[in-house]
């Protein structure tokens, strides 16, 4: 009865919530509702996620619904809110705005105390700087503002549309002028924002070769949880793929009654239908992106079973599965994103090589081949027959699905420039990998400006976790797998990293990583291209509305600090943090200078971390915003914060000013 059902997937809880309409129509309704609401939602401005949060909160604390707030219901508020105040300065506040004399504030006298609570002494100073028109900013002092604060290179004409875009005063509107409400608007919305609104679209050249690209890649994406004893799940695919993820893997084993299943073999983890999780990425697979996915498939299976998979594969994925190489002649190089839009390239052992699509080479020259690398390495462990090289009898329906990823084995570079084409690529190992980005960076950096890298965790990470991709993205490997299902510090980067370029799973590599004249080493680093040394100037102002971290502790209030880290070469990398401020997590303020220089920031990424200080144990995470240096804007901007999950946290963020300079 497919046609009543839906699910409830909820943001902050791991479990689904599954219903069953009575009918058809009804379900329809029920979905089209939701949706309705969740795009209303996720489309309010800071501003209105502010006004919800707070009135959802004042809400709250009117603990007998009457409308009006007692002094008790007012500090029960100020508790939601997390900011703690004393009780003589509570009662003053209430005084001020109880002009009734009621003993309770109604109406117009809550929305006088929610512009007492919500005024911001750092917006006044900035806007009083510029505001030199009868006390408000002309169009001219916003331009001002804009050039020389925000370092934007823009036009009278730019400000002008500002003004008529956030003003909310009509008269102000006419005179062309900004209020101080309507500053406070804009550096509320995108143009206010630290991530640069040009980078939200799809803006790079998407027509260069496929390994010219960093690929937001996934590892034991059927996985929920951990490694030993996890759930295994197509929600774990779909989770995935609308995170921009465009390389999944899939391990196959064969299953009962003739159908391959996956899981992580040899272990407890559970088993998912290999069809089940075909049709799950043909749905999914373009929600997010139209750029193409990857299936990296671990083959386990027997002979009969590979060709059920090869079945199911072209039965479902159907013309978006790629079964031939583009055009009509043997390529010499990948397409690019652009050409294989909307399509799904298959990963995997291959019989022969390429040519032979085209040649009609019926004659196999082998029926067998070398078990995959990670595959691989996990029987050694359990065997420690690290001698022989264990074979698998591959289908013919399965190798000739695979054209453009042909899994080899990598002896060297040297190796793989002399004897392998393009398409054929490698699976490292993290450790390996790490040796090779760290002692031959150029080398790799090289192998990769014509062929693609797939790196992936450590066999003994059965936890999940994560090792830091950084250091491989800066070696150029394009296919950095990592566990998608663990929240961690290494997920933060990846959706950092691939946060530009409309979030599409593609970012192109800056140019010194595509040259081959490159002589690139991100350990030592000599002059070239790359070497842009730039000053970075960050100011963290103040946050507003952080929320509360402990539900089961109602009183408790965070104590915040920033943390400011930087990711890139070696020599770029960097934390700086500030002091803790005590028992405010609704308008703190730190006004607190950092300072950093970086040599290449084509490759640095920016993580901002506000953590609830505790001097007894681990700081508690309140949420974190990274994002690549070059997507930055200069200025005074707003910094959203994200949840573990990488969910924005509605009404929360922070208030910086940034400033890079030429060193």
């Amino acid at each position: 009865m497919e046609d009543c059902c839906f699910s409830i997937i909820f943001k902050s809880r791991r479990k689904n919530l599954d219903l069953i309409a009575s009918s058809k129509e009804e379900a329809k309704q029920w979905v089209k509702g939701l949706e309705k609401v969740m795009n209303s939602t996720s489309h309010l401005n800071r501003q209105q996620n502010s006004e919800h949060w707070i009135y959802s909160c004042i809400r709250k604390a009117d603990k007998n619904a009457d409308n009006k707030m007692s002094l008790k219901e007012l500090k029960y508020f100020l508790q939601q809110i997390n900011i703690e105040v004393d009780d003589i300065y509570a009662e003053k506040l209430f005084r001020e705005c109880d002009t009734s004399n009621s003993g309770t504030l109604e109406g117009a006298e809550i929305k006088h105390f929610y512009d007492l609570l919500t005024h911001r002494k750092e917006i006044d100073v900035i806007y009083g700087k510029y505001a030199h028109t009868n006390g408000q900013m002309s169009s001219a002092d916003l331009l001002n503002f804009l050039q020389n604060e925000q370092r934007e290179p823009v036009s009278m004409d730019y400000a002008q549309k500002l003004i008529n875009k956030y003003e909310v005063d009509d008269t102000a509107k006419q005179k062309q002028h900004m209020t101080k409400d309507g500053f406070l608007m804009y550096l509320n919305q995108e143009e206010g924002d630290i991530f640069n609104p040009k980078h939200k679209a799809v803006y790079q050249d998407m027509r260069q070769p496929l390994n010219h690209y960093f690929i937001s890649s996934s590892h034991n994406t059927y996985l929920m949880d951990d490694q030993l004893k996890g759930p295994s799940s197509t929600e774990a695919y779909i989770n995935a793929l609308i995170k921009g993820c465009r390389c999944v893997e899939l391990d196959c084993w064969d299953g009962a009654n003739g159908e391959p299943v996956i899981y992580h073999g040899h272990t407890l983890t559970s088993k998912v239908l290999f069809k089940d999780v075909i049709k799950a990425i043909k749905e999914y697979a373009f929600k997010t992106s139209q750029y193409p996915v990857i299936l990296s498939l671990e083959n386990h299976c027997t002979l009969e079973q590979q060709q059920v998979m090869a079945h199911h594969l072209t039965s479902i994925l159907g013309n978006a599965l790629l079964t031939q190489p583009l055009g009509n002649h043997m390529p010499t190089t990948f397409p690019g994103p652009e050409e294989l839009k909307g399509r799904i390239l298959i990963k995997g052992k291959r019989l022969n090589k390429l040519d032979a699509a085209f040649n009609n080479n019926t004659t196999e020259d082998m029926d067998s081949v070398s078990e995959e690398d990670e595959a691989a390495e996990l029987k050694e462990n359990e065997q420690k027959a690290k001698d022989k090289k264990s074979k698998i009898k591959l289908a013919k329906e399965l190798s000739d699905l695979v054209i453009y990823c042909k899994s080899v084995h990598f002896s060297s570079f040297e190796h793989s420039r002399d004897n392998q084409n393009f398409y054929e690529m490698a699976s490292f190992k993290e450790s390996k990998a790490m040796n090779l980005a760290e002692n031959s960076g150029t080398a790799f950096i090289h192998h990769n400006m014509d062929k693609l890298s797939r790196i992936y965790p450590a066999g003994s990470r059965t936890d999940s976790s994560n090792y830091n991709p950084v250091p491989l993205w800066n070696a150029g490997c394009q296919i950095v797998a990592l566990n998608f299902q663990t929240l961690c510090k290494e997920m933060d980067m990846n959706q950092g990293r691939f946060l530009p370029n409309g979030r599409c799973g593609y970012v192109l590599k800056p140019e010194f990583q595509r040259d081959p004249a490159s002589q690139f080493d991100p350990k030592n680093l000599s002059a070239g291209p790359w070497l842009q040394k730039k000053t970075v100037h960050i100011m963290i102002i103040s946050a507003q509305q952080l929320p509360k971290l402990s539900k089961d502790k109602p009183k408790s209030i965070v104590d915040p600090q920033v943390q400011v880290e930087i990711y890139g070469v070696p020599v770029d990398n960097n934390t700086k943090l500030t002091h803790h401020i005590e028992n405010n997590g609704f308008n703190p303020m730190w006004n607190t200078n950092f300072q950093f220089t970086v040599h290449v920031p084509e490759l640095a990424l920016v993580r901002f971390v506000v953590e609830d200080f505790d001097a007894a144990s681990y700081n508690d995470f309140i949420g974190q915003y990274t994002v690549p240096l070059t997507s930055m804007q200069n200025g005074y901007r707003h910094v959203p914060l994200l949840t573990k999950r990488g969910d924005v946290i509605p009404s929360a963020g922070l208030f910086v000013h940034i400033m890079v300079l030429d060193a």
